[in-house]
């Protein structure tokens, strides 16, 4: 089943236990922010985007489903 890089990010959230709060905090971002990176309705900033690949240790191909 083809995941967007959004369903991936909640996926690897949900699957690790963490809250969207917990998320926000590693981020420093508020929960509000993360909650609509998560909606698609705010743009995941690369910082962001890196900070997360490493947190939960997968390359950005992986996450944005590159290189196929």
């Amino acid at each position: 089943m083809y995941m967007t890089y959004l369903e991936k990010l909640k996926a690897l959230r949900e699957d690790n236990d963490y809250s969207q709060k917990q998320i926000a905090d590693i981020l420093g971002i508020a929960q509000s922010t993360y909650s609509q990176y998560e909606r698609g309705t705010r743009a995941l900033p690369i910082e962001s985007l890196i900070m997360l690949c490493n947190f939960y240790h997968v390359s950005p191909n992986y996450l944005l489903d590159w290189g196929k």
